[in-house]
């Protein structure tokens, strides 16, 4: 097959591992990248828009694919300023499901988070469920998001309390069962396996908690 791939934020920690599993894919033929700042990789495969993901609209005529994967996001850390964690966290998936719509692309996958929540006083999880809302408004058929408790692996940034949850994390995986399970930390690997998998297959759930996309990672 010679499918065309859309990832916005290829060059976090779980965007970056997807670019490399849809470069090894031989379902793809081309993936665009929208991102902020240049790849370190070069490959065939690759077309490349360095842009601010923030005027994504005005870049409507290059966005067309048959697939778009959005792992774009922040952390409160690292942007305390609400307003633009809300430009980036809501803003850019929202534009991104939006383009979809207008350009009758008709698979889109968001990484969401678990406990998001239209109404929780917690503002990052407020900010998450509203951008769920919004994009399955643009009511694109094939619509995915994905909602990972803590996400492992190393990220090239520094992220101090991330790093300390995460190796908290570790011991008590092994105590989160039945119910606690889609709480435990999840290796981006297992995310992007998924989300490929989700881009070639018929699923029914629209929203994807973070043991189910272990489960369907494993059955991979």
């Amino acid at each position: 097959m010679n499918k065309t791939a859309i990832i916005i934020g290829a060059t976090g920690l779980t965007g970056g591992m997807l670019l490399e599993l849809l470069l090894e894919s031989d379902t793809y033929e081309t993936v665009k990248v929208f991102t902020r700042k240049p790849l370190k990789k070069q490959h065939d495969k690759i077309k490349e828009y360095v842009m601010d993901l923030l005027d994504l609209e005005s870049y409507q005529d290059d966005f067309k694919a048959d697939v778009v994967f959005c792992c774009v996001g922040t952390t409160a850390a690292k942007t305390p300023d609400k307003e633009i964690y809300r430009k980036i966290d809501y803003g850019i998936p929202v534009a991104a499901a939006s383009l979809c719509q207008k350009n009758d692309i008709d698979t889109f996958m968001v990484i969401s988070a678990l406990g998001t929540n239209v109404n929780s006083r917690v503002f990052y999880n407020r900010t998450k469920g509203e951008m769920e809302e919004a994009v399955l408004q643009c009511r694109i058929p094939r619509t995915f998001i994905l909602q990972p408790s803590l996400i492992g692996g190393e990220r090239e940034e520094k992220r101090t309390g991330e790093y300390l949850a995460k190796q908290l994390m570790k011991p008590m995986n092994w105590f989160m069962i039945g119910p606690l399970k889609k709480y435990r930390s999840i290796h981006p690997k297992t995310i992007v396996k998924t989300m490929v998998w989700l881009a070639d297959n018929d699923y029914e759930m629209t929203r994807i908690e973070s043991d189910i996309i272990q489960e369907i990672a494993k059955g991979i």
